[in-house]
């Protein structure tokens, strides 16, 4: 370093007075380079260095994927309420067919009732006091009956005695 009475090739330094000094550091350094990173601002600056902010294409790529992930999440859950609205749906059917099914039966119940009903007053008809016309016409409803109620294959018959071979 210069200053205190070194010889320098073609003068020579003679000091004059104290060395100037800011904040504790010479004011200029020949032994240091002249670039603002290494001045001794920068070192001792109280001001931190930010991060830079983000620029338009990162803010729009950024938010484009939150975007994506929030329509990901929109659609996942229109899939999971769509899932449970199929559900329902086919319970609903399902339930739909059950009571159509047991309305089917009771339907079929009711026939049979009102047509085993029907046969009965055909059967026990007094055909004493009627026209030999009239006589005639219950004589063959009687004898529909009968057929119907030999080959209905529902289940015991009063009738079976017609099957037996002693009649």
């Amino acid at each position: 370093m210069l200053g205190g009475g070194e010889i320098c090739k073609r003068f020579v330094i003679i000091p004059t007075g104290p060395e100037v000094v800011l904040n504790e550091t010479p004011l200029r350094d020949s032994m240091t380079s002249d670039s603002p990173l290494d001045s001794p601002m920068s070192q001792d600056s109280p001001i931190e260095k930010e991060p830079r902010p983000i620029g338009r294409k990162a803010a729009k790529a950024k938010k484009k994927g939150n975007s994506s992930n929030q329509n990901s999440q929109f659609l996942e859950e229109i899939a999971r309420q769509n899932g449970i609205r199929i559900e329902m749906e086919q319970k609903r059917q399902e339930h739909e067919l059950a009571l159509d099914a047991e309305f089917a039966r009771e339907r079929e119940y009711l026939r049979k009732k009102d047509m085993d009903k029907t046969d009965r007053e055909t059967m026990a008809m007094d055909t004493s006091h009627m026209s030999p016309e009239t006589k005639q016409f219950w004589k063959l409803e009687r004898r529909d009956v009968m057929r119907r109620r030999l080959f209905r294959d529902d289940g015991p018959s009063n009738t079976d005695w017609l099957n037996d071979g002693n009649h």
